[in-house]
């Protein structure tokens, strides 16, 4: 059946997702490598991983879709479209988690991408495109499955070493990837007409605005640096407070302003010092050294370069009024990512038509959309989090608010099925 020939268009607009299977599924996998404490530990690569996506695959297969693994481990369920060699409409996100999880950050994008399928699988109804659900590889640590698809791959595996973790090739192995064959995971627009993420927005604003739905109108850019204050160790009985290089005083009015300039009304953005290590942090010595971590975020690389110059010119004063030296190394650089506006404003109407509140928002953390978003149209769908509570066991979202995203990514789907032209 051709969604274009439906007897009764309204048909189309009535089409809901079953929210009680929605939830049924996302509490299966949360079972997944479940903690004692009611949170999910589901490591990337790891056994819990491995059981997680077997499961899924059997799912999907049920729903009527192929189910493929390419080199980079990303698994890749598809959906045949009426016209099977034009480029799909995708949606996904990932399974793996951090440490101590929810049940919902990255698998409720995937698990609403499954709903979707089973909607309109049960009903029998093709859309002119093909539509996968895709389950990236290691979004929490490395986003190797989406760097490996957007061809952003950095070939030295050395670079994703970390002393508490395998070898990035060996875990590749575990889920059906291959480190050598790593080139071929790339796609680009004449496989990928769009892609539509649905998640949970891991922040507490939709809840404070009472709003369903969240419409991402980015994805934030991000900078890290390390940043070293050097004073002068000494004992903190026999030296004179006027005579003090102490560092972490220098630190702490680096701190403060920090936090200043990311409270400023000038943009979208935040600014965080997450760590702190200092030297050589004894009750009676004065700190000679001190290391801190910066992370800042905004939208516009305007904003981000005018916080990074004024914060420049404030640790210039500290350190002269403090007698210390400062330093500033980068760490990362994420460039900020919008969202394919068509894609926003199809998410727009969506929720207008299902009547469902909305509010434009800026994605504060990175996603895989930021990283596919540089070979196809993307777009994001947030739900609210209670509490605004993310990567914890006490991490929720109610079914209402499952159930909604889930339709919206639904009708998003469809809407896009009429825009993006097929041959």
């Amino acid at each position: 059946m051709n969604l274009r020939t439906l007897s009764k268009p309204a048909s189309i607009d009535s089409l809901s997702i079953n929210g009680e299977r929605l939830m049924q599924t996302l509490n299966a996998i949360g079972s997944i490598g479940a903690l004692p404490n009611g949170g999910v530990r589901r490591l990337a690569f790891g056994p819990e991983d491995v059981q997680a996506r077997q499961t899924l695959q059997r799912w999907l297969e049920a729903a009527g879709m192929t189910v493929t693994i390419d080199t980079a481990g990303n698994m890749i369920g598809r959906y045949p479209g009426r016209f099977p060699n034009a480029p799909a409409l995708a949606t996904g996100s990932h399974l793996d988690t951090v440490p101590n999880a929810g049940i919902y950050d990255g698998v409720y994008g995937v698990l609403a991408g499954l709903e979707v399928i089973r909607t309109l699988h049960e009903r029998g109804i093709r859309l002119d495109h093909s539509v996968e659900v895709i389950v990236f590889a290691d979004e929490e640590r490395t986003m190797i499955g989406s760097k490996a698809m957007a061809g952003q791959v950095n070939p030295d595996p050395e670079y994703y070493a970390h002393p508490h973790y395998a070898p990035i090739q060996p875990s590749l192995q575990n889920i059906g990837g291959n480190w050598t064959q790593l080139s071929q995971a790339k796609r680009n627009t004449d496989h990928l007409a769009a892609f539509v993420e649905l998640h949970v927005e891991q922040g507490p604003v939709l809840e404070a605005a009472g709003v369903s739905i969240g419409l991402v109108t980015g994805i934030v850019g991000q900078r890290r640096y390390a940043i070293t204050i050097d004073g002068q160790s000494s004992h903190a009985g026999t030296t004179p407070m006027s005579m003090r290089q102490d560092a972490l005083v220098a630190a702490a009015q680096v701190i403060l302003a920090v936090n200043q300039i990311g409270c400023a009304n000038n943009g979208d953005q935040v600014a965080t010092v997450g760590a702190i290590k200092l030297s050589p942090n004894v009750a009676n010595t004065i700190p000679g050294k001190v290391e801190i971590m910066l992370d800042m975020r905004d939208l516009s690389n305007e904003y981000l370069d005018q916080m990074l110059a004024t914060l420049e010119q404030r640790m210039a004063a500290i350190a002269e009024s403090t007698q210390t030296r400062i330093h500033l190394k980068p760490q990362l650089r994420n460039e900020p990512t919008p969202v394919n506006r068509h894609i926003y404003n199809t998410i727009a109407q969506v929720c207008d038509n299902l009547n469902l509140s909305a509010s434009p928002l800026p994605s504060r953390a990175s996603h895989d959309a930021q990283i596919i978003a540089n070979i196809t149209d993307m777009g994001m769908i947030f739900v609210p989090s209670e509490g605004g509570v993310s990567h914890a066991e006490t991490e929720y979202t109610s079914p209402e608010h499952c159930a909604q995203g889930a339709n919206v990514l639904l009708h998003t789907l469809l809407q896009l099925d009429q825009h993006y032209r097929c041959s």
